[in-house]
């Protein structure tokens, strides 16, 4: 693993949404640029950029039309490598957004996979024999070219799958993972990672990368595929990142990846904490963490005690923090947060509590995502100071709310969340039991939670108590409170310790 992934905090760059240098209503490379700075004093030492590649943004560049060619809405090349160069100058690493299982149906490869006369591009996507007969398990697109077949989709139907294989082939149209077609696909994607990592990017954040060999229910034959693509990194780049999302972090360690993001869907109850109508972090104290700590411990051995699993605040896919929980009960989740094993991932404008701007009609694919797509609320000029353009030029409306949190107006609050932010991220680079691979151990899965990071040369016990009860527990321990956060500080008397309400404490325990 890259020495600089033990203590990195990545920042989520959502690049239309986050600052617009040229006065279009969207936000761009060059904003970015500007915005470094700020980044960086957050304590933020890297950054992942959402798809940024040349998209008829159908899926909001989820759908990429060209690999090695940036959105012109961002920016050309160069100031994407511009950009990059920036923030090494500035001791950041940057990842972009890597979607290898689909493209748009826009792409070159595409369009000549659709010719009816066999050509190098034929099997690049995954065809039936007849029009008549469709992927099973799949959606796809049919009857739109003179090719008789019918494509596999991902997700939208604008988005043909890539083909990488079968890891059972029932079906004459279907291919084996080492067959020439996959191989050659393969190939494909890896001279795209080739073009950016030579043109300065870090690494690749890995759009669904358990997804990519089909019909593959034990995982193995994308673990295989992806030892490959190490191999290839290894070779050529050794210090480059990459991260996936996949959701299984035994799998995809075992596949090469170095960390493994922790999906909000599927049996992970990560939004148990966070994101659902009685959250754990709520002072209401209703919710429960059990089951996303059952789940959390359970991929935890299974990563041989690595513990190399991201907790994102949020993303471009999820609702804001703040729709659940307001900004003392937010403190709290980012205590959490930023001192759970992995690296941490701070999405644009959860470190100011941006909301949720509810009601929006649905932008490029957003749905019930695109309120919490909305642009970055930097002050309190024009726009929020996010661009010069005319209101109703803005990628997407703003939070039109008179109180609604800026960067400007947290930096003047002593208090305000994102101080909070700022001094745990200082926290965690300054404590490496605190860091990506130190030891993790859970010692009360309920009200308050409680969990010990430990390394070779320090033993952390943090304690969260959200909700409005004091707790006494029967623990006796040496050290002194390292930090704490919100109603108190925590009494540790002989053979016990008291755990005030809404409370965050970080002790440094003595041997």
């Amino acid at each position: 693993m890259p020495d600089w992934l033990n203590d990195a905090v990545f920042y989520e760059i959502y690049p239309q949404s986050f600052y617009d240098a040229n006065g279009d209503g969207i936000g761009d490379f060059a904003g970015i640029i500007e915005k470094l700075p700020y980044i960086r004093s957050l304590g933020c030492n890297a950054i992942w950029i959402n798809p940024c590649f040349e998209s008829p943004f159908l899926d909001a560049g989820y759908d990429v039309s060209a690999y090695k060619k940036t959105a012109p809405r961002y920016g050309t090349n160069g100031e994407l490598f511009e950009l990059f160069r920036k923030a090494h100058e500035l001791d950041m690493h940057v990842l972009l957004d890597l979607v290898p299982g689909h493209t748009s149906s826009e792409h070159k490869w595409f369009k000549r996979s659709c010719e009816p006369q066999r050509n190098e591009y034929s099997d690049r996507y995954i065809w039936t024999d007849s029009v008549w007969e469709t992927p099973e398990g799949m959606g796809c697109i049919r009857g739109f070219c003179d090719r008789d077949g019918s494509c596999a989709v991902n997700f939208f139907s604008h988005q043909p799958a890539l083909n990488y294989g079968f890891a059972k082939k029932e079906h004459s149209w279907q291919h084996l993972p080492d067959d020439p077609a996959p191989l050659a696909t393969r190939e494909a994607m890896k001279a795209v990672m080739r073009y950016w990592l030579s043109g300065g990017c870090d690494g690749f954040r890995v759009d669904m990368a358990g997804t990519l060999v089909k019909n593959d229910p034990d995982g193995s034959a994308n673990i295989k595929l992806w030892r490959d693509f190490r191999e290839f990194l290894d070779n050529e780049f050794p210090e480059a990142a990459i991260i996936s999302e996949w959701g299984e972090p035994d799998k995809s360690l075992k596949a090469g990846f170095h960390m493994d993001f922790l999906l909000h869907f599927g049996p992970s109850h990560y939004n148990d904490l966070f994101r659902c109508d009685e959250p754990f972090f709520s002072r209401r104290g209703k919710g429960s963490a059990n089951a996303f700590v059952r789940r959390y411990i359970d991929c935890f051995k299974k990563t041989d005690g690595k513990g190399l699993i991201c907790i994102p605040s949020g993303n471009h896919d999820m609702d804001r923090l703040s729709r659940r929980l307001d900004p003392d009960e937010m403190k709290l989740a980012f205590a959490f947060l930023l001192s759970m094993p992995g690296a941490p991932f701070i999405y644009y404008g959860d470190e100011i509590g941006m909301r949720y701007v509810e009601g929006l009609t649905s932008k490029e694919g957003g749905y019930g995502r695109t309120g919490s797509r909305t642009p970055m609320q930097w002050d309190d000029s024009f726009n929020a100071g996010f661009s010069t353009a005319d209101e109703d030029e803005l990628y997407l409306p703003q939070d039109a709310s008179a109180d609604r949190p800026t960067v400007e107006n947290q930096l003047l609050s002593s208090g305000s969340l994102m101080r909070q932010v700022k001094e745990l991220i200082a926290l965690r680079h300054e404590h490496p039991a605190l860091q990506a691979e130190a030891s993790l151990t859970f010692v009360s899965s309920s009200y308050p939670l409680i969990y010990r990071r430990r390394c070779e040369s320090e033993d952390i016990l943090v304690m969260i108590n959200p909700t409005t009860k004091t707790y006494s527990l029967p623990i006796s321990l040496k050290g002194h409170v390292l930090y704490s956060l919100g109603k108190g500080f925590p009494d540790m008397r002989r053979g016990s310790i008291i755990i005030p309400n809404e409370t965050a404490s970080f002790i440094l325990i003595e041997h």
